[in-house]
């Protein structure tokens, strides 16, 4: 599983993903199911969130009503902030709707 924060119009998201990375087309398209079309997302180590997020984290794994594409495992965007520091963020990607995906230069 890869591990993404995911920063939207509405707000941050901590996901958790069986896709090749966070830019997969199946990983794009899980999100664009759930409204979210254009984002900028930073994969954080797996490790970390299990750390963090411990029964929580086992909890989201074990969800039926979710999909390995897209475990969405916190939605509140103060909480992963402080969660995790900003140097053990990869990225970002930038995905805008109209757009194909890039990297910041």
């Amino acid at each position: 599983m890869k591990a993404g924060i995911i920063i939207t119009g509405s707000g941050t998201i901590l996901v958790l993903t069986s896709a090749e990375s966070l830019e997969a087309p199946d990983f794009v398209r899980a999100l664009a199911e759930k409204g979210i079309s254009k984002f900028i997302a930073f994969e954080v180590p797996e490790e970390a969130v299990r750390n963090r997020y411990g029964q929580h984290y086992s909890v989201t794994l074990g969800d039926l009503k979710q999909y390995d594409v897209l475990r969405i495992v916190d939605v509140d965007g103060q909480r992963i902030f402080k969660n995790f520091d900003l140097s053990s963020l990869r990225g970002p990607i930038f995905h805008d709707e109209v757009e194909t995906m890039r990297h910041a230069a």
